[in-house]
């Protein structure tokens, strides 16, 4: 299964409708906390190109935001990203 990382602050609301998202599809993930380090969120500024939270990766594909990823879901694309992020 596809590595996935999301990357949060404890007082973001959009932080706990994605993980909630990823939990109902089944998808286990990693959470990155970037509150409490100054410097990891500078390098996620500039891994992700966006300044909010939370941002998410599926494997080695930014998805974005929750938005972002709730569309996906919606769509039917986000089990095409992690079936093609296993090969």
């Amino acid at each position: 299964m596809a590595r996935v990382r999301i990357y949060t602050t404890r007082s973001c609301g959009y932080c706990v409708a994605a993980k909630n998202l990823l939990a109902n599809n089944g998808l286990a993930y990693e959470e990155i906390p970037v509150d409490r380090d100054p410097a990891l969120r500078r390098q996620l500024v500039v891994m992700s190109g966006r300044h909010t939270v939370p941002q998410i990766w599926l494997g080695e594909i930014h998805v974005g935001g929750y938005d972002d990823l709730r569309r996906l879901e919606q769509q039917g694309e986000l089990d095409r990203i992690i079936a093609s992020q296993d090969q």
